[in-house]
């Protein structure tokens, strides 16, 4: 670990516990910080809030009082999924409190190397395949996957070494809470509008993803997006990194995808049919950790052995089971309409789509073509569900089955489907309607699959 004193003695205030928090708080302590953590949840009965003040925090739950924070506080450490409207960090901005996000304090104390890696769509896919192939090259040490993929970087930033690599899914809500945050690597995969009810507009959302390379120098590298020619622009303006292009389409990009190979600065890496995830968008996520795995030193080999494995990431088009001739896929982590469409643009074969979730006022006119293209059938539940099937119904589906529950949701898809179907599981919304987490609903969908098998079986 790096030598610091930096937050010895120093007091923070952790907005909201979850497993970031909860994490922080335990790195904070192991750097002789003072503690307090603000949850609006009652953490009475929570076994990490507990612990936590077994260790000399204090743990105020179930309500925001703002007379907590004082000037006598040094910076507030805030859950990336807590608005910047909340009471409490209003409070810290009237007293010019720093508002930090977990991956800053973790990057600013770790020895390990950071590659950080973002986007609207794909990061946590690229996030794994990366890691993997950086296992295979490196000499020493050893790759992490951490950040939204589920491990926060806190957990690990001062038990690895400097021959170790921290492979860092980060949020535009985390960097967000970033100030000195600079990765050696830097990745955004791709850039679309969403998230707007937290950034107010598209271009908050633009620059809050730019805040990723933005204290990188000219002995670091940045990933780009080379098809995205007008969010690449401001990305080679703000960089001093530098700069390797990707492209799904052209050829003069450093990596590229054609229609038979992948190619890494001309030459090709391997056949685009032997990658082993299905869908175009995955030969960019591909691209992208080929690029990432290069600068480590990893081989054709070596990232050829890699590509043609790795199957998946839970919860994003994750291969379920084949059950009755059905192949179930379950996508979970398809929060937004651009990661739906992607979603059932992936199958050639005919697809049942399973859908709704969170109502955060949009349409999804966006799904209409894909709609039409793929699926031939929907079943819709939760808050979405009538504006999910007045879509569907636009785009000429005549199947279309509405239910209240994702436990309804998987039998009535079974039942609209045939041998040779896709079953796909792709919300296109939030969960938190009816879950707590994506992950959450992705795991229940798969336990709702397993009891579908054993009644119909």
């Amino acid at each position: 670990m790096k030598e610091t004193e930096k937050y010895l003695n120093q007091k923070v205030l952790i907005l909201g516990l979850a497993k970031s928090g909860y994490a922080v708080a335990k790195l904070l302590l192991r750097l002789g910080a003072s503690i307090v953590v603000n949850d609006q949840t009652d953490l009475s009965d929570n076994a990490q809030a507990h612990e936590l003040e077994e260790q000399g925090v204090k743990v105020v739950s179930g309500f925001h009082p703002t007379e907590l924070l004082d000037d006598s506080f040094s910076f507030m450490v805030k859950n990336p999924g807590i608005s910047y409207d909340n009471v409490m960090v209003q409070r810290a901005k009237e007293l010019n409190l720093p508002i930090l996000t977990e991956p800053e304090i973790a990057a600013d104390v770790t020895e390990a190397r950071i590659v950080a890696i973002t986007g609207s769509n794909g990061k946590t896919t690229t996030t794994m395949l990366a890691t993997e192939i950086i296992n295979k090259a490196l000499p020493n040490g050893r790759a992490y996957a951490v950040g939204n993929i589920g491990r926060p970087i806190a957990e690990l930033a001062l038990d690895v070494t400097k021959d170790d690599v921290l492979v860092l899914e980060i949020s535009s809500f985390q960097l967000l809470g970033t100030r000195n945050f600079h990765p050696a690597v830097a990745a955004i995969v791709d850039i679309y509008p969403t998230h707007l009810d937290y950034h107010k507009t598209f271009e908050n959302y633009i620059a809050a993803k730019l805040l990723i390379t933005s204290n990188q120098t000219n002995t670091d590298y940045f990933i780009a997006n080379f098809d995205q020619k007008e969010i690449l622009e401001r990305e080679l303006a703000d960089t001093k990194a530098h700069v390797v292009t990707f492209s799904m389409e052209d050829k003069t990009a450093d990596y590229y995808a054609g229609e038979t190979a992948l190619y890494a600065n001309g030459e090709a890496l391997l056949p685009v049919q032997e990658v082993k995830l299905p869908g175009r968008h995955n030969l960019q996520n591909a691209l992208v950790a080929s690029a990432i795995g290069q600068l480590f030193g990893a081989t054709k080999k070596e990232i050829a052995a890699v590509l043609t494995t790795f199957s998946g990431v839970k919860h994003r088009i994750q291969f379920v089971t084949e059950f009755n001739g059905r192949n179930i896929y379950n996508d979970s982590k398809s929060t937004n309409i651009e990661a739906a469409t992607v979603a059932i643009n992936s199958f050639k074969q005919p697809e049942v789509l399973i859908a709704g979730g969170l109502d955060r006022g949009f349409t999804f006119e966006q799904l209409k073509q894909p709609l039409q293209q793929h699926v031939k059938a929907v079943i819709l539940y939760g808050e979405t569900k009538f504006l999910l099937a007045e879509t569907a119904k636009d785009a000429g589906i005549k199947d279309i089955k509405i239910v209240d529950t994702l436990e309804q949701a998987v039998p009535q898809a079974y039942e609209a489907s045939e041998s040779g179907d896709v079953i796909l599981f792709s919300p296109a919304c939030a969960s938190w309607d009816q879950f707590r987490t994506f992950e959450e609903r992705g795991d229940k969908f798969i336990e709702y699959v397993d009891k579908l098998m054993e009644r119909t079986n």
